[in-house]
């Protein structure tokens, strides 16, 4: 039932339009969080943080009824508020891709990937509308996606300070290195399944490399060439944030492994995270200060 509303806060408020919105009952949850957004903004106690949450919510509630317009102006609202919100963005740019408004999708989504690679409808965001956007605009549609915010710093370590305990999820929810020590037959077959994607791969056979990687990975998560071999073909497929968490995982086995730095430097220049782009390309020189690959690419980096 929603709070009378006599004597009733914006809390109070907030979390019946959460009830409501739990319940599927999204049209209610926009009136109570609607409800919230006035007696905060009555409060003497108002804080920006709060408004950017009720904001973000009432947008959630807009986009799952359909009205992407005010989905939008909401998301616009809370990012003033509090930006780099990650949820805000991705309502966005789901609320701009229904509406086949496609570059800005693609920088909300691109946006969020810069905040955090790691975010899963942020990677099928960014891939489903580079592919529309290729339809329509050819191969030059990257030259009239509108600029992406610089992300700053202090947002990116924020979120990087919750990650720095192990490799990033993978999307089931399981870390494929978080797994028991591999048997020796499954060791074997995850070697047979390797060479297969490794086959694969000279033929230029990047997606089906992918697949048989994968199930490689999942009767021995514990090579390293598996992780870092699957990044080379992330890497051709576009998928630069699958190739970062792959080259992780290769770190968490192997810290100075060159191929799993290279390949997430090559990975983060195209994520435009040039500053860790340079920290992988120098720790890979201090391992191999003659790697020529390395070499050029941090020189590149670093006239832009």
């Amino acid at each position: 039932m929603p709070p009378k509303q006599k004597n009733k806060s914006w809390m109070d408020w907030k979390q019946a339009g959460n009830d409501s919105f739990k319940k599927g009952q999204y049209g209610e949850a926009t009136n109570m969080y609607s409800q919230a957004i006035k007696e905060l903004d009555k409060s003497s106690k108002k804080n920006p943080e709060d408004l950017a949450v009720l904001y973000s919510n009432r947008s959630a509630s807009y986009l799952k009824d359909g009205n992407c317009p005010e989905c939008v102006k909401d998301c616009n609202v809370s990012l003033e508020l509090q930006p780099f919100n990650v949820k805000s963005l991705l309502r966005r740019a789901a609320a701009h891709e229904a509406l086949e408004r496609y570059r800005q999708a693609y920088v909300d989504y691109k946006t969020t990937l810069l905040i955090d690679c790691n975010v899963t409808a942020a990677q099928d965001g960014t891939s489903r509308t580079m592919k529309a956007l290729a339809a329509a605009d050819g191969p030059s549609w990257r030259e009239k996606i509108p600029p992406i915010p610089l992300v700053p710093l202090s947002v990116r370590e924020k979120v990087a300070q919750k990650t720095q305990s192990g490799p990033a999820p993978q999307q089931n929810g399981t870390r494929e290195t978080d797994k028991p020590a591999p048997s020796p037959r499954d060791m074997k077959k995850g070697q047979a399944l390797k060479d297969e994607g490794n086959s694969l791969v000279k033929k230029g056979e990047h997606k089906k490399a992918v697949e048989k990687y994968s199930q490689s990975l999942k009767h021995d998560p514990t090579e390293v060439t598996t992780y870092t071999n699957r990044a080379l073909c992330y890497l051709s497929l576009e998928r630069y944030a699958d190739a970062v968490r792959d080259c992780g995982a290769a770190l968490t086995i192997d810290g100075s492994n060159v191929k799993a730095l290279y390949r997430r430097a090559l990975a983060l220049r195209e994520l435009q995270d040039v500053r860790a782009c340079a920290e992988d390309l120098n720790h890979l020189l201090r391992v191999e200060p003659k790697n020529t690959a390395a070499l050029k690419l941090l020189q590149e980096v670093q006239n832009e």
